[in-house]
């Protein structure tokens, strides 16, 4: 996960400056919001790169559960960097249209500089979230989500250039707007992702779990039961069951062993805890 994020590093510096050069030499305000967005594209991959490596231990004394959610953790990081770059692109957007400010000095060459990182944009979006789903990482696929967002706002940036070729520079002002608006929608769908994770939101539906269970044989009742979900996707679960009291204490061992192993084959990953009482 962290060759994954150095690669996205990369590409995303290479961007970046792109953009900067660009939005420096013709003052559009969309090709500069668009640099802004793609060096907070690097800053989450270096702060992903730091994150990762915890989320990646193993359980511990004091995280006996794992260290999985300071992966989410890093997800709502990027909705802060989010937030921060919508609400400057507001504020510029808003004071450009205002004065009627508009970009200068367009040429061919900004242009297809500016296509150019829209196809590395793609790029990026495409590996990034294949790794994610691959390696099971919310924090790749919110990344992902945030870059997919940047592919709009880089096609503003090359509107902006392409009207202000032909006279219409004063859009600029409004289609940045409309990438700080990208940006908040990009950032309410990595929260809408994350915050159930942090809550410990039940991860499978109780009458779904309670009718996998149910199915083991010699399970009387299922009394209880309670599941959550890390980034990974790993699933914790603990159930309450009935069984006849006459059954020995190793047979009611094997028996939580039969619901243990039928929940993980339904799925996948879990950790489950069992609790037998009987009948």
């Amino acid at each position: 996960m962290r060759r994954t994020l150095a690669i996205v590093l990369v590409l995303n510096a290479v961007v970046a400056a792109s953009k900067i050069f660009v939005g420096v030499h013709t003052g559009s305000l969309a090709v500069l919001g668009a640099a802004l967005e793609s060096g907070l594209d690097m800053f989450n991959n270096v702060i992903g790169m730091s994150v990762v490596a915890v989320a990646g231990r193993g359980p511990d004394e004091d995280h006996p559960y794992g260290h999985d959610k300071f992966e989410t953790l890093g997800a709502l990081g990027i909705v802060g960097f989010l937030s921060i770059s919508c609400f400057e692109l507001l504020r510029e957007g808003v004071t450009s249209l205002i004065s009627g400010s508009a970009p200068h000095h367009i040429d061919t060459t900004e242009v297809g500089i500016i296509a150019a990182t829209l196809v590395v944009n793609m790029f990026v979006v495409w590996y990034e979230r294949r790794r994610g789903r691959e390696l099971g990482s919310a924090f790749l696929l919110a990344d992902a989500a945030h870059t997919a967002g940047d592919i709009l706002v880089t096609v503003m940036a090359l509107a902006s250039l392409a009207l202000a070729r032909i006279g219409i520079g004063r859009l600029d002002a409004v289609l940045a707007i409309v990438v700080a608006l990208i940006i908040a929608w990009s950032g309410a769908q990595i929260l809408r992702a994350s915050i159930p994770i942090l809550v410990d939101e039940r991860a499978i539906d109780a009458r779904q779990l309670r009718g996998v269970v149910l199915g083991v044989p010699e399970i009387h009742d299922v009394r209880s039961v309670r599941s959550r979900s890390t980034a990974s996707g790993q699933l914790f679960a603990e159930v309450t069951v009935a069984v006849a009291g006459t059954i020995s204490v190793d047979q009611a061992h094997q028996l939580a062993d039969a619901v243990e192993a039928a929940i993980e084959r339904e799925f996948g990953t879990s950790q489950v805890t069992v609790h037998v009482e009987p009948a």
